[in-house]
């Protein structure tokens, strides 16, 4: 199955990228909101993106270099460094930035860990330089601090039954071994929409990655780094990102920062969840920064 980019329409309507534009692509994944960008930012808007994966940037590389070239700038490394990268670049101000905060199709396919569905090591991390994983957590972390993951990142209600299961059947190697003992966790009369393990690899995943923190700094620097008229973008996938980019949206609302687009998120439509199961979560959030007098640019 290919990837398809969550919502990507209603972004592009959204922001509507014209010539001579600056965009950031916080999270490039598969490139398709980065293709996008560049298609209609012809002939020479810019699009700044990052990634952590260097199989997503080599993956870009290779299918957008050579007809985009210098309008596609990629760097590998986390989006909470935008600031910096930005002003290395010489990039006073951007037109649009988008966040597609979803784990890619090509990542849950992958031999990392990131889905059970496929069995493979405990690794869960987007940027292979980094020491931690999901096997150093399960296997070597205390029963209070796997607890503490699952009911906080997971917001898992079945966190201590679980935490001790996991203690109990060390070693654990494999993600099919994982979601094993989480099944076996949990009681059985409970109804749920999704798997017993999905709660407990996306707690996993949160903190290999430090994927909250990175959001909550990353947010906040690209809507410094927009210029008045420019418009942002964020789509999460579960209540704990969700919650970050509206607190932040908000804040920056009454602020007098900016203005928000859409007061509840936008979600996608039945025949967009029905051709791409990866999107029947998604909510889309969207501002646009105000100038200094608190008027629309």
């Amino acid at each position: 199955m290919k990837h398809k980019s969550v919502l990507l329409n209603r972004i592009i309507e959204i922001i509507q990228p014209k010539s001579g534009g600056v965009y950031v692509d916080m999270t490039l994944g598969a490139a398709g909101h980065t293709q996008e960008l560049l298609k209609l930012s012809s002939p020479d808007g810019i699009v700044v993106a990052f990634d952590k994966d260097i199989e997503a940037i080599n993956h870009a590389q290779e299918k957008l270099k050579e007809t985009y070239g210098e309008r596609l700038i990629l760097i590998n490394d986390d989006y909470a460094r935008i600031s910096e990268y930005l002003k290395d670049l010489g990039i006073d101000g951007v037109d649009g930035v988008v966040m597609d905060l979803g784990v890619s199709l090509d990542q849950l396919k992958s031999d990392r860990g990131f889905s059970f569905s496929i069995d493979a090591p405990l690794d869960m991390r987007m940027d292979k330089r980094k020491p931690l994983t999901a096997e150093k957590i399960v296997n070597h972390w205390d029963l209070e601090e796997i607890e503490k993951i699952l009911r906080l990142y997971g917001e898992e209600n079945f966190s201590r039954r679980i935490a001790k299961a996991i203690v109990k059947n060390r070693p654990i190697q494999t993600t099919r071994q994982l979601a094993e003992i989480v099944e076996l966790a949990v009681p059985k009369n409970i109804s749920r929409r999704i798997h017993p393990a999905t709660r407990t690899f996306q707690a996993l995943r949160i903190v290999v990655n430090d994927e909250l923190e990175s959001l909550q700094i990353g947010l906040k620097s690209a809507i410094e780094a927009l210029k008045p008229g420019g418009i942002i973008c964020a789509i999460s996938f579960h209540s704990l990102e969700d919650r970050i980019v509206k607190n932040i949206f908000r804040e920056n609302k009454q602020n007098g920062v900016l203005r928000l687009i859409n007061k509840k998120p936008i979600r996608p439509t039945p025949q967009e969840v029905k051709g791409n199961k990866q999107a029947r979560s998604a909510k889309l959030r969207c501002a646009q920064k105000l100038n200094k007098e608190g008027d629309d640019a």
